[in-house]
């Protein structure tokens, strides 16, 4: 059973998806804080750094937009010069250009943003420029890929490229050639708006949280969709009978007194989840630091003294903390850098299966993971496509009298 869960309040929405009841994303948006990522601006080139092969750009937003040289050429990596051009010779200082927001701002820096557009569909990604066709690695049958690969070259024009997403296995060519032209026709009025708007302007704006959510995770595996607001339920209904009609029956409006995070322990479950530690239900327990640049996870046997000998003990701890990680991770959406200190294990074979474990799991992730391996001092290390600021730094700010070390200073008598 697998359910999204929409909880709408007068300034913010918060959304959850269960899996058997137990909660594996979440998602909130402010009404104050609406994201950018994704949308489209006209901005005004303000500063080129040919030290740092970058430019500021303004787009209208508080700090300028941090523009990099390799989202400046071509999006097709077999058509940019085999040696990176300085970015001198692509922008100069007051240049005006469209530009796509795809890193959020974050604590200091101003949003990254790129060159290399993508409109996202429900069956598709179309990128204007790109002059290439991808499918999604989750569509595994090579018989499907082919046809998908097919058709997709059949439907694009000119330099056009789309990346065909998972959920258009199986879908007809007019199913794929309706989402196509939409992004098509949405593209042509997002440059004639930039043809009209004085930089810094925003042209386009990406899809609220709940609608990106529909669009991008509610598939036929979802059994259910349950929205405690009446107004945003048939707001909800226009939208899944513009883009996935045959799942619009799965739309129900939650009207019982009980609060709808209550009803489903949503709550209970984050409350657990975002602590500094978190138990496993053998009785093991993981510990979360985050810092400027990683974050570590510590596991530990803790409680769980297993019922043969030490390296089993070990290697079941280590098999559900990775299961746990990837469920985590996921839910607490952290992006970058993730540093494991997975308990030491003798066997090879022992090491290879945690790895495993913990790619298996991570393929549930819609955001991009990748688990680089094992590092010298025994660590595995990963990293997860940073988009967006985590939930967690959105209702968390620095503790006043630690900041935010977790540490308060020692009562040292006098001596």
């Amino acid at each position: 059973m697998k359910q999204m869960i929409v909880h709408c309040e007068e300034q913010v929405t918060q959304m959850a998806l269960l899996e058997h009841g137990r909660l594996v994303e979440y998602a909130v948006e402010q009404a104050t804080g609406t994201t950018s990522v994704g949308s489209f601006y006209k901005g005004r080139v303000v500063n080129v750094l040919p030290g740092m092969q970058a430019a500021f750009v303004d787009i209208g937003q508080k700090k300028n937009a941090f523009l990099y040289v390799d989202d400046c050429l071509h999006p097709h990596l077999e058509k940019q010069p085999k040696q990176k051009p300085p970015i001198t010779s692509l922008l100069r200082v007051g240049q005006e250009l469209i530009v796509q927001v795809m890193k959020e701002a974050l604590g200091g820096k101003g949003a990254r943003v790129t060159t290399h557009y993508s409109l996202p569909g429900r069956y598709s990604v179309y990128m204007p420029n790109a002059d290439y066709i991808g499918v999604s690695k989750k569509i595994e049958q090579e018989a499907e890929r082919t046809r998908l690969k097919q058709l997709a070259e059949e439907l694009r024009e000119n330099e056009e490229g789309m990346i065909i997403r998972t959920v258009a296995e199986g879908e007809s060519r007019e199913t794929l050639q309706g989402d196509i032209e939409t992004l098509r026709e949405l593209w042509n009025r997002i440059t004639l708006r930039s043809a009209q708007a004085e930089a810094p302007a925003l042209l386009h704006h990406d899809l609220n949280m709940v609608e990106r959510l529909v669009r991008d995770a509610f598939s036929r595996d979802v059994d259910q969709l349950l929205i405690d607001n009446v107004r945003q339920a048939e707001r909800l209904h226009t939208f899944v009978r513009s883009v996935a009609p045959d799942l619009e029956n799965r739309i129900h409006t939650y009207k019982e007194a009980e609060p709808l995070f209550r009803r489903y322990h949503v709550q209970e479950q984050l409350d657990k989840a975002f602590q500094r530690k978190t138990w496993l239900e053998s009785g093991g327990y993981l510990v979360w630091d985050q810092t400027e640049a990683l974050t570590v996870v510590d596991v530990n046997t803790g409680k769980y003294t297993g019922t043969s000998h030490l390296e089993e003990t070990v290697y079941l701890t280590n098999m559900e903390a990775a299961e746990e990680i990837a469920r985590l991770i996921r839910l607490r959406d952290i992006g970058g850098i993730i540093i494991v200190d997975f308990i030491d294990m003798d066997t090879e074979e022992h090491r290879q299966h945690v790895v495993e474990r913990l790619e298996t799991m991570m393929k549930k992730d819609r955001t991009k993971c990748l688990v680089v391996g094992w590092t010298k001092l025994g660590l595995l290390e990963l990293t997860r496509k940073k988009v967006r600021e985590q939930v967690m730094n959105q209702f968390l700010q620095p503790c006043s009298s630690c900041g935010g070390s977790g540490w308060e200073p020692a009562q040292i008598p006098n001596r």
